[in-house]
């Protein structure tokens, strides 16, 4: 076989189209497409706190913003159903028809998001359907990402294939700025306060004329040349079976769980703790004003949109496994290091506070329950929950002290303490006043100790707080730029489609999606404002321990012999 002028193997146009597409237009229709796509699924979680207070009224604050980031995430945990639904038929009718139908899944999807009514116009309803379409949502994203990098990879020369697909890889962070900007804007435009009643759903409408775009792009590709080229050498007796051929034999089997724990637990973790989780931890825990919140998300993921495309073309000079591999480095030792200085540096009042008046819950262990509840039915009433509510809506961390059985809790602010008060057996009215009244004592302690109600802007040092999320971003787009070349270069084009999608959903579906939940929850049970952090440490621990044994190097594979 010849090759092609940069090196790659050359690719004989097997029952292809005289108007095939050039290669600049196959990577930008499939980027587009799913920067759309991505935009679709990423409105819902920067909008997570308004959603929380129109579906899930009634929960408690925390409580409701659990809740949300939950909806959030389901949408992740089903991603690994349409990776297997779509990429079966990817794998047996063709790429081009397979993201056709999952863009339009996402489409319609979110636009009903869009017009939805809330919990306050038809009750219980709002939230059992809002969770239903975020389950079609991430059903149809299931198959659209590898889709989209397959395509693009099976058109590219071997040894370009990291500098191509890595604008599939950047179209997450596309997607991203599209969705910050649509919400920005809107705003802007209507106001605050506006928004948060009614304007919040008019980016997912904005979705509508989106879909129709990423149809009429779409629409004008044709099939892969490996595909074609499959399916001319195939002939009338092949019988591809591509969940038997990609998960029952060993030989693609392994290459499944080594693409899921040695690269996809790491992408989970490292980047949607550093797209998502921050963003949580500055609105959250930090105080940070919403606003300011999105600007800096805004910059810092346009800042680093261009290395997507530098670590992939990176690859292509020195490998997959060392680019992935410096990115979870880099992600393991800024964790908790980068997390104490977005606290230093975003709201330095509170960093002085929890040193200069260190706060403790004094309580009986057995009536402190665990601050999480996803189904919004537990009381949190003991005198335990009521102080430990109020420490977790004001995103204050504390240490727990066993007091004597049966005695009422005690907040130890500092050198003043303050008690808490039973609820427990109480009506509505009561423990709705009980809880005021603990509440109004503890925050009245914490702001004689100088612990802030909301980060000032004025202290913020809002530079230094752009190039602490820039070192995440670089983590993150080192463990993401080269991954779509290095997943399909580890599977045959018989079950590529879907032999490399069922891991990638997986991985940021299950550790990335339920991770921003996860943290948050792992919070508020401990009280410890970093404690969430060890969700995202374990799993990159493990990827990098996975990757450095057993991830082979795939740099210039030739796609068409894989397997063969």
């Amino acid at each position: 076989m010849g090759t092609d002028q940069s090196g790659g193997s050359a690719r004989a146009d097997v029952g292809g189209s005289d108007k095939d597409p050039g290669l600049k237009t196959v990577v930008t229709a499939s980027a587009a497409g799913t920067a759309f796509e991505w935009y679709d699924f990423f409105i819902f979680g920067s909008l997570a706190a308004v959603i929380a207070r129109h579906f899930y009224a009634d929960v408690g604050e925390a409580t409701a913003y659990i809740l949300a980031l939950l909806t959030f995430g389901v949408g992740f945990v089903v991603r690994p159903l349409g990776a297997l639904v779509f990429g079966w038929f990817g794998d047996r009718t063709g790429r081009k028809t397979t993201f056709l139908v999952t863009i339009s899944l996402m489409g319609v999807a979110t636009v009903l998001i869009g017009v939805l009514p809330d919990y306050d116009t038809i009750g219980m309803a709002a939230p059992i359907l809002l969770v239903l379409l975020r389950i079609l949502q991430g059903f149809a994203l299931g198959g659209e990402y590898g889709g989209a990098a397959i395509y693009v990879a099976e058109h590219a020369p071997d040894r370009k294939r990291g500098f191509l697909t890595g604008w599939i890889q950047t179209t997450a962070a596309m997607g991203l700025i599209m969705a910050l900007v649509v919400i920005i804007v809107t705003r802007l435009i209507v106001g605050s306060e506006a928004f948060d009643e009614w304007g919040w759903r008019i980016p997912f409408l904005l979705s509508l004329p989106l879909l129709a775009i990423s149809l009429w792009i779409r629409l004008k590709l044709n099939e892969s040349p490996a595909y074609r080229r499959m399916e001319a050498e195939a002939g009338d007796n092949d019988r591809r079976a591509p969940y038997r051929e990609a998960f029952g034999t060993w030989r693609n089997g392994r290459f499944v769980l080594i693409a899921l724990v040695g690269v996809m637990f790491a992408q989970g973790a490292v980047w949607y703790c550093g797209y998502f989780y921050t963003r949580f931890f500055m609105e959250r825990v930090i105080k940070l004003d919403v606003a300011t919140v999105d600007l800096l998300v805004l910059a810092v993921t346009a800042c680093s949109a261009f290395l997507y495309v530098f670590f992939g073309w990176l690859s292509d000079k020195i490998g997959r496994k060392p680019v992935m591999l410096f990115g979870m480095v880099v992600a393991l030792i800024a964790y908790f290091p980068g997390f104490h200085a977005l606290v230093r540096a975003a709201n330095p009042a509170l960093a002085e506070a929890q040193a200069r008046a260190p706060v403790t819950v004094i309580a009986d262990p057995a009536t402190c329950a665990v601050q999480f509840d996803p189904v919004g039915k537990a009381a949190f009433a003991s005198s335990c929950d009521l102080a430990k509510q109020v420490l977790s809506n004001a995103g204050v961390s504390y240490e727990n002290s066993a007091a004597l059985s049966g005695s009422l809790a005690v907040v130890q602010v500092g050198g003043v303490a303050v008690q808490s008060a039973e609820g427990s057996g109480l009506d509505a009215t009561a423990l709705a006043e009980t809880r005021a009244a603990v509440d109004g004592r503890i925050r009245t302690a914490l702001a004689s100790a100088g612990y802030p109600e909301r980060a000032d802007p004025d202290q913020a040092n809002l530079p230094l707080v752009f190039l602490i999320l820039m070192i995440f971003m670089v983590a993150a787009t080192a463990v993401y730029g080269p991954q779509a070349a290095a997943l399909v270069e580890l599977f045959p084009t018989r079950v590529r489609y879907t032999a490399m999608s069922l891991p990638y959903n997986i991985g940021t579906g299950w550790v990335g999606g339920l991770l921003p939940a996860a943290s948050f929850a792992l919070v508020a049970a401990s009280g410890n404002i970093y404690f969430g952090l060890w969700y995202s440490v374990a799993f990159t621990a493990i990827a990098l321990v996975v990757a450095l044994i057993w991830l082979p190097e795939t740099r210039g594979r030739d796609l068409n012999t894989i397997g063969t």
